[in-house]
């Protein structure tokens, strides 16, 4: 079985960092990963989205046309990558910043409002995060060993100290309703 998964949003999101951390959970369960960033030339508040393929099988090309799983983080994000969804996909959003609903009907559709979320639990930063439990949950593949796991490979050396913070994003991610 293999899964695209596409995450989009302004830089300074941590679009990268959610989709990099996705994929070391994929090379830690012994899984075949891509993940491929794509960012405009301002990086913080310019265009970010990021494509990651986890799959059994080796994979083919690296590039994300059509998600199963599309993140979008911003209104401009879901405008833009909604209609690439394969039907039957599942698209998550931020609702505290996209007023919109999805045009859709034959993709699922996950409102939370995760920078609301964020703010109101000091977890300032890590809406992405918790966007990401939420899926991981969904899926029923929300394992802490393999998430502490990918965690520490992409938190650098001098963040070390924000791993408790990003595994209580994960987890307030997974526990929303």
């Amino acid at each position: 079985m293999t899964t695209e998964y596409l995450f989009a949003g302004f830089g300074g999101q941590g679009i990268l960092f959610s989709g990099k951390v996705l994929a070391y959970k994929g090379l830690t369960e012994d899984k075949n990963v891509s993940w491929l960033p794509s960012y405009g030339p301002e990086m913080r508040g310019g265009t970010a989205s990021c494509g990651v393929i986890i799959g059994d099988e080796p994979i083919g090309a690296p590039i994300v046309l059509e998600p199963d799983i599309l993140i979008a983080m911003n209104l401009p994000s879901l405008d833009r990558y909604e209609d690439s969804v394969k039907p039957g996909g599942t698209i998550y959003l931020d609702s505290g910043l996209i007023s919109r609903k999805v045009k859709r009907t034959d993709v699922k559709v996950c409102y939370l409002p995760v920078s609301k979320l964020a703010a109101q639990n000091g977890l300032s930063g890590l809406a992405n995060m918790i966007l990401m439990g939420k899926i991981l949950a969904d899926r029923g593949e929300f394992n802490v060993e393999t998430i502490e796991a990918a965690l520490k490979k992409c938190i650098s050396a001098r963040h070390t100290d924000k791993m408790a913070e990003n595994m209580k994003a994960l987890e307030l991610g997974r526990d929303a309703v």
